[in-house]
């Protein structure tokens, strides 16, 4: 009787496991029409030799395409799964992410992110701390933030920068909100008060895009 994929890639797997001279904890296991695919890594040459032979023993296994890569202990930890452990690691350190609001997906190095937050700060301290773990190829942040800004909240977190800062004056910027954007506009003195609103605007609630259209008046 033939066996089916999935039985054949338990059998596999269940080889792999009892096989002594092999650590499989990071060999992978595909298989398709009773074609074997192994991939992943060992640590000697000697264990993917053992690896493909223990395939080999299984009843129903056609043929084996072997993908396994030697990967010495000195070697940096690359494979996508302890890419994903190390940033979830990370999320889990940084108190400004919320990193049970955020799904990691690590494919051939380049990741995922997804999930709602509450802030925009927050989705975009999740990407720059995702891009800064060794062998990540790029970041796709499709993080979502959940409120909406409100006109007059970010209106007052500017007029509040201002005072902070030498008591300047906001009342000349206009805050119009659309959705998830911010558009300003007005006039400012110098372009510090241009930077200062623009800051001021991403820390409101809800906000995940800013257009800034201040115009400097000196």
């Amino acid at each position: 009787m033939k066996k089916s994929d999935s039985q054949l890639q338990h059998d596999v797997m269940a080889e792999l496991e009892w096989e002594p001279s092999i650590d499989h904890a990071d060999i992978g296991v595909a298989v398709n029409d009773g074609v074997v695919t192994l991939s992943g890594y060992v640590k000697s040459y000697p264990q993917k030799v053992a690896a493909e032979k223990a395939t080999r023993r299984v009843a129903g296994v056609r043929a084996i395409a072997e993908e396994i890569k030697v990967r010495f202990a000195s070697d940096p930890k690359t494979a996508d799964h302890e890419i994903a452990k190390r940033i979830i690691d990370m999320f889990a350190w940084n108190v400004s992410i919320p990193d049970d609001k955020i799904k990691v997906k690590v494919e051939h190095g380049w990741v995922t992110l997804s999930g709602i937050v509450d802030w925009h700060y927050q989705s975009n301290e999740a990407r720059v701390a995702a891009g800064r773990v060794t062998g990540v190829t790029g970041v796709s942040n499709l993080i979502e933030v959940k409120k909406l800004p409100v006109a007059s909240d970010v209106k007052d977190r500017i007029m509040a920068a201002f005072k902070r800062q030498a008591d300047l004056d906001a009342g000349t910027v206009i805050v119009v909100t659309d959705g998830s954007t911010v558009r300003l506009g007005g006039k400012v003195k110098n372009w510090n008060e241009r930077g200062i609103a623009e800051r001021a605007a991403w820390a409101a609630p809800g906000v995940n895009k800013v257009e800034d259209n201040i115009v400097v008046a000196f």
